[in-house]
């Protein structure tokens, strides 16, 4: 029994570092300062029928240091490349040029900087939201094998302990990441 807690356990360990890696290349794209592709690599941009990160229509370059490009691949999609740019959260402004779409990357501002801790704030959401359907997927298989009498009550009682205390330390890692983040934002 032990060692189906212990698949359990690292099941639940590769989710919750999935969540936790996401959170990162999340925040990576969140830079200060100079442009960075790594900005619009979260963007998603209504492409065919459903939802695709934009590194899937286009290519992404960075010119110059306060410019951002796009290349898009399939002409027909630069208007839904602008569109999702514009509406991603991240305050910026492009502009179509045929095939290409130039992003200019605004200083930062106050303001700015405002509406990137706001947006590394989501992120950290969303983050949390994972780690916890996790724990409640953890959780549930727990309940199921107590209920298929695989497993006693106390030790469903002692998995849900350590799954609640892996979430924890998950949630935890998500604020310190948020914390770093924001004084790297606020930092002038």
């Amino acid at each position: 029994m032990a060692t189906d807690f212990k698949a359990l356990k690292q099941d639940l360990t590769r989710r919750m570092d999935s969540a936790l890696d996401t959170l990162k290349r999340e925040f990576a794209g969140l830079r200060t300062g100079r442009a960075n592709p790594a900005l619009l690599e979260p963007v998603r941009v209504t492409a065919y029928g459903s939802e695709m990160p934009l590194p899937q229509v286009g290519t992404i370059a960075v010119p110059e240091a306060r410019m951002i490009t796009v290349q898009v691949w399939d002409r027909s999609l630069v208007h839904a490349v602008v569109i999702a740019i514009r509406d991603c959260g991240l305050g910026l402004n492009p502009a179509a040029d045929g095939q290409l779409v130039r992003v200019p990357i605004p200083q930062l501002t106050g303001e700015r900087r405002i509406e990137l801790a706001k947006a590394a704030h989501r992120y950290a959401e969303s983050a949390r939201v994972a780690v916890r359907g996790v724990r409640r997927d953890g959780m549930d298989q727990c309940k199921a094998l107590l209920k298929k009498s695989e497993i006693g009550e106390d030790d469903e009682k002692h998995w849900i302990e350590e799954v609640q205390k892996l979430t924890d330390a998950y949630v935890h890692r998500i604020d310190e990441a948020l914390a770093e983040k924001e004084r790297e934002i606020k930092q002038v």
